[in-house]
């Protein structure tokens, strides 16, 4: 599966990983809701990919916040998206942010959840944006938003606990 942020931030570009500003919530998020056995650090994304995830963005200009990115190249970003999913050939996209999804893919009306069509051969579900900026979720939100993302594309749940957690 292939997360997708909107773009990065400024501490994100200058870092050189995704979702790296303190107070991003996407990492938290995938571990609690199981895609990870810890909680990953920015450093480590490349990680991910052992357990079948990748990330990208819809669009690469970083900004201080999401908004700062126009429809226009948000449409166009969409579009090269569409494109990078068709190569890589996820079974599944995740957009991180209902706005972002509406704009970049012409869906006004689009929710959470998973979405009618698919984006470059790729079935879709739109999660929130885990940006500390958005508050319109909380971290259990998130986190249970995410779990049933998880469990919907029928991955395991990695999840560490210990031995008195599930006895």
């Amino acid at each position: 599966m292939l997360f997708c942020g909107i773009n990065p931030s400024v501490y994100s570009a200058v870092v050189g990983h995704h979702f790296a500003r303190p107070g991003n919530r996407f990492w938290p998020a995938l571990h609690a809701a199981g895609f990870t056995p810890r909680r990953f650090r920015p450093d480590e994304e490349l990680e991910l990919l052992a357990l079948g995830c990748g990330i990208t963005n819809v669009y690469e200009r970083a900004s201080v916040a999401a908004d700062e990115v126009t429809a226009e190249e948000m449409r166009g970003g969409g579009e090269r998206l569409a494109a990078r999913v068709a190569e890589y050939r996820p079974r599944w996209l995740a957009v991180l942010g209902v706005t972002a999804y509406r704009t970049a893919f012409h869906t006004p009306r689009a929710g959470l959840g998973p979405q009618a069509v698919e984006v470059g051969g790729a079935s879709v579900w739109v999660l929130p944006n885990p940006s500390g900026l958005n508050a319109h979720h909380t971290p259990a939100d998130l986190a249970r938003l995410f779990r049933e993302f998880r469990e919907a594309a029928g991955l395991p749940d990695r999840l560490a606990r210990s031995p008195a957690a599930t006895g």
